[in-house]
């Protein structure tokens, strides 16, 4: 078995001290960006790992990606229960939308050394990866926005069972004409309910139409755009696919503006379930994704893998599940007329 360098080597090797070494595992700041980056290098090709025993911090660090809506909330809740449990505290951070955080970011988690790492629709490139795991610092992502990666440990849920019982509780309503207002094609859930969509279409025998498909970003702002766009086509959508909650209730501002009652004149289905959902009027229909269950199971696991326990499965899938209430119903019957006037049937 190859023995692994000392830190005494790699230090020797990188024409530095021993303390500079330590200072880049510790990811204090006083390194000249250049050597640190020679340093790691070396770390690397080594395949450093920090020895058993070295002393963490009772802290769980949680980055997301926005931090913004209720989506988030009910993520920090989930997590929050497992800390309390487990006597730990919670590291809040957000990296501005990137799916990958930056390396100011992976400097303050070296130097904190907490118990565990939660990444929230984002993940770590590869050389992240290898610092937080040379440091001994395991991680877990959560609803991850891209592939993660073989090997590593993700909580997610099954987007494209929820994308294909969205869109066939509305065929089985009765609508032909069912637009998709989706979330970022970069994203793996989007792409995956936009699936499950196109399936339920494709098992109900209705042509996929896109001109009734639209790309969002999962903000209301978005859904109140391109609904406005769906809703004013000549021939509109009876029925809406929003993709997730906040487009859906964007959705409704738009058919409100557009003097369009909902269900009677258009039927939305959301994604999420967040707890507005059951609060608008109509309460919306929506398929019930598990934040506060995932965000547990996650926390769980990287304190788990922070113990040494090896989990049963690195990948976790929770069951998604339609809910229905009110925002849904069979689609109006066209009205029949003579001359302009009203046929009672």
């Amino acid at each position: 078995m190859t023995r692994a360098a000392t830190l005494a080597e790699i230090a020797q090797e990188a024409g530095v001290s021993a303390p500079t070494v330590s200072k880049v595992l510790n990811g204090r700041a006083d390194v000249a960006p250049a050597t640190r980056e020679r340093v790691e290098e070396l770390l690397r090709r080594h395949g450093y790992r920090r020895r058993g025993g070295a002393r963490t911090s009772p802290l769980l660090d949680l980055v997301f990606h926005e931090l913004e809506s209720s989506w988030a909330t009910e993520v920090i809740r989930g997590v929050e229960n497992v800390a309390r449990e487990e006597g730990l505290s919670i590291v809040l951070s957000e990296s501005a939308g990137r799916l990958t955080p930056g390396q100011s970011w992976v400097d303050g988690v070296l130097a904190r050394r907490p118990t565990g790492v939660l990444l929230v629709l984002s993940g770590l490139d590869r050389s992240q990866q290898e610092q937080l795991a040379g440091r001994g610092i395991p991680f877990v992502v959560m609803d991850p926005a891209g592939d993660p990666g073989q090997g590593v440990p993700a909580v997610g849920t099954t987007n494209w069972d929820g994308g294909l019982a969205a869109t066939r509780h509305l065929v089985d309503l009765g609508h032909r004409r069912i637009g998709l207002i989706g979330g970022p094609g970069r994203m793996m859930c989007s792409r995956a309910r936009a699936d499950g969509y196109r399936a339920a279409l494709d098992i109900a025998g209705i042509a996929y139409d896109p001109a009734l498909v639209r790309e969002g970003d999962f903000h209301h702002e978005a859904g109140h755009r391109i609904g406005l766009e769906l809703l004013s086509l000549p021939d509109r959508p009876t029925a809406v696919f929003a993709g997730n909650d906040l487009q859906a209730l964007g959705l409704y501002e738009a058919a409100r503006e557009l003097g369009l009652r909902i269900p009677e004149d258009l039927s939305v289905v959301g994604f999420d379930d967040l707890p507005l959902a059951r609060w608008v009027g109509p309460p919306l229909t929506t398929v019930r994704q598990p934040l506060t269950e995932m965000a547990e199971v996650a926390a769980r696991l990287v304190i788990d893998l922070a113990r040494g326990t090896r989990p049963g499965a690195l990948r976790v899938d929770l069951a998604t599940s339609l809910v229905e209430r009110s925002s849904t119903a069979p689609p109006r019957k066209p009205s029949l007329t003579v001359d302009g006037a009203p046929v009672r049937p």
